[in-house]
């Protein structure tokens, strides 16, 4: 089920790829794709081999600033 907007502005200040391919709607291997290509829509930092979302630029994105 997709988070509400008002959902997602409760979450963490960074969440994994599996959180914010949900808020998205896509499947999280799409989105591990688009990370990849340097396509995200919003910020992403790396930890090595793990991307973490960062939660502000995620709500900027889809409330489509």
């Amino acid at each position: 089920m997709r988070p509400t907007l008002d959902e997602i502005r409760s979450w963490a200040a960074t969440i994994d790829v599996h959180q914010a391919a949900q808020a998205l709607g896509i499947s999280r291997s799409h989105l591990y794709e688009l990370i990849k290509r340097n396509q995200a829509p919003f910020r992403v930092v790396s930890f090595g081999t793990r991307y973490r979302v960062i939660t502000a630029s995620l709500i900027r994105y889809l409330e489509g600033e």
